[in-house]
């Protein structure tokens, strides 16, 4: 092996390009289709998206903190209000004002379209129901007592045999004295 070779210098052509202009979005992006004031862009020109029910409420948390933040941020937090501690949350309306001001502040919070699983609570319902952290909005309502099970619990208590709290009370602190 030729030990000159190794050890001369290692010669690179290198050769760099850079341009200056702008990409013309006119013309780089032309297959986009307008929705009001939305352009969307599908992967392919057939593609058709499914119709789907948008959702009425958002529960939007905040994840970020406020300090840091310009102004009209911390302002935008404060109208929501979202401008408390971090894991607090608000009950929004879906309409295109609200969806304008969430869209300025995306990056502080999380945005989680509400579901009614058993259909919309009404005016008797709300202080029976439960958002749960993932948009689910619940109605729990008090059942009431059922006959059969009241009527089965009055027969196990008038059992004889029935292991009660002061019977076992009784034969564990007789066992602790008297182990053997």
């Amino acid at each position: 092996m030729n030990s000159l070779k190794l050890l001369s210098p290692l010669q690179l052509s290198v050769t760099a390009v850079r341009s200056y202009g702008k990409h013309n979005k006119k013309f780089l992006y032309k297959d986009g289709k307008k929705y009001e004031n939305v352009i969307y862009y599908p992967r392919t020109p057939d593609h058709q998206d499914p119709p789907i029910e948008p959702a009425k409420l958002f529960r939007v948390q905040r994840i970020k903190p406020v300090k840091g933040n310009p102004y009209w941020e911390k302002r935008l937090l404060k109208d929501l209000g979202l401008d408390g501690k971090q894991g607090d949350f608000a009950v929004v309306k879906n309409i295109p004002e609200n969806n304008a001001r969430l869209w300025k502040i995306k990056h502080l919070i999380k945005v989680t379209p509400i579901t009614f699983p058993y259909g919309e609570p009404t005016e008797h319902d709300i202080k029976h129901t439960i958002l749960k952290e993932n948009g689910e909005c619940l109605v729990t309502k008090d059942i009431g007592a059922v006959e059969v099970r009241l009527e089965a619990r009055d027969h196990f208590d008038q059992q004889p045999k029935r292991l009660d709290t002061e019977l076992l009370r009784k034969d564990s602190r007789l066992k602790w004295l008297n182990p053997w």
